[in-house]
């Protein structure tokens, strides 16, 4: 991929956080790291990542209520989210939660190269600055 993404990560585990970065900047991106989710909407507003990492277990909100809030808002609807969780994507379906239109689920833990190729997926389907 030769463009630069703006990739803002919403994780509290400050070594998954830590791993994040550096896997995508070493790709030549850039990466913010939030460990709230409160703190994350409100990088979301100013920030306008290209694509937003997402944990559900946050220490302030749930990643689906951080989900939720985005996709309520028209312009960081447009977002593609990658959601990041040892979660388990079924009992979330079952609970009423799931991913919707080009956004995806990777459950913890995941292989590098797999994180990698969704990102650079989603990336595909941006529309072109």
């Amino acid at each position: 991929m030769d463009i630069q993404l703006r990739i803002l990560s919403i994780e509290d585990d400050p070594e998954m956080r830590g791993l994040i970065q550096l896997i995508f900047e070493r790709q030549g991106h850039r990466v913010i790291g939030v460990k709230q989710g409160d703190f994350g909407l409100e990088f979301l507003q100013s920030l306008k990542p290209d694509v937003l990492l997402l944990d559900l277990m946050l220490p302030d909100i749930d990643g689906w209520e951080v989900y939720q809030q985005m996709k309520d808002d028209e312009e960081l609807a447009k977002i593609p989210v990658i959601i990041i969780s040892a979660r388990n994507p079924e009992q979330d379906a079952a609970e009423g939660h799931q991913v919707i239109g080009n956004d995806r689920f990777i459950e913890k833990p995941f292989e590098i190269k797999h994180l990698i190729s969704t990102v650079n997926d989603v990336a595909a389907h941006l529309p072109v600055r």
